[in-house]
C-alpha cells in the first residue's frame, strides 16, 4: 500500500509540473507577443510591412503607436512587392511617416538591382532615408563572388540608389550577413539590426533602427507586425 500511494503522489507530482510549465510556456509565448519597448525609452515606434503582411489596418496600427513604416519595395534584380504603392499611400493616408526597403541580394550585379529599385521607389523628399536588408549569403550564387566582390557590389548599389533618393542609406544588417561580412566596419551607414526583447549588439557598434519584436500581436486586426524602435 505505501509504495502504490508513492507511486500516485509521484504521478500527481509530475503532472502538476508538467501543468506548470505548459503554464509558463504560454504566458511566456504571450507576452512576447505582446511586448515591445517602453515609449519612454524609445519615443519613436513604428513597423516594417510588406505584401506578406495581406491587408494592413493602418489606422489601427497608427492607434496602438506606430509612427513611420518601411515598407517593402524590391528584392534583388526584378522582385517588386506588389503591396508597395497601395502600402505608402495608405500609411501615409494614416498619417505615418514612410520610407521604402529593398532586399539586396548578393548573386546579382549592383546595377541591375539599382535599376530595380528607382523604377519602384519615386525620387521624393518626403519619404525617409532607403533601407536595405542584408541578410542572404553569397554561398549559392551561380557564379562564385567573394568577398570582396560583395562589398563593393554593395557599395555601388548604396551609391546609386542615394543618389536617386538624395538620402544616405541605413543598413538593415542581419547577424549572420555581419558575422560573414563585417560590413559594419566597413560602411559607414546607419544600422538597423535584429533580436526579440533584448537590445543587439553583433555589428560592435551603435544602430539607429531596431526590430525589437518580429511579431507583436496588433490585437485591431488580429494579425502580427514586425515592430521597430529609433535610438533615441
Amino acid at each position: 500500500m505505501a509504495r502504490k500511494r508513492s507511486g500516485r503522489w509521484r504521478l500527481r507530482l509530475l503532472g502538476a509540473v508538467v501543468l506548470l510549465a505548459l503554464l509558463g510556456g504560454g504566458w511566456a509565448w504571450w507576452d512576447m507577443a505582446h511586448w515591445r519597448p517602453s515609449r519612454g525609452a524609445f519615443p519613436l515606434q513604428g513597423v516594417e510591412i510588406g505584401a506578406e503582411d495581406g491587408t494592413v489596418d493602418w489606422k489601427a496600427l497608427k492607434a496602438i503607436g506606430a509612427d513611420f513604416a518601411y515598407v517593402d519595395a524590391s528584392a534583388s534584380a526584378f522582385a517588386r512587392d506588389p503591396a508597395f504603392v497601395k502600402n505608402l499611400e495608405e500609411a501615409r493616408a494614416a498619417g505615418l511617416q514612410t520610407g521604402a526597403l529593398h532586399r539586396y541580394d548578393p548573386c546579382q550585379p549592383a546595377e541591375s538591382q539599382a535599376a530595380n529599385f528607382v523604377t519602384v521607389v519615386p525620387r521624393d523628399r518626403a519619404l525617409l532615408p532607403p533601407a536595405v536588408e542584408l541578410d542572404l549569403l553569397a554561398d549559392d550564387c551561380p557564379v562564385k563572388v567573394g568577398d570582396a566582390a560583395v562589398e563593393s557590389e554593395l557599395m555601388t548599389f548604396l551609391n546609386q540608389i542615394e543618389t536617386h533618393t538624395g538620402k544616405a542609406t541605413v543598413l538593415k544588417l542581419s547577424k549572420r550577413f555581419e558575422a560573414r561580412y563585417h560590413i559594419a566596419a566597413a560602411i559607414d551607414r546607419n544600422l538597423w539590426l535584429e533580436r526579440d526583447r533584448f537590445q543587439p549588439e553583433y555589428a560592435g557598434r551603435p544602430w539607429m533602427l531596431w526590430t525589437a519584436n518580429h511579431a507583436l500581436a496588433n490585437q485591431a486586426d488580429r494579425g502580427s507586425v514586425r515592430w521597430v524602435v529609433v535610438q533615441p
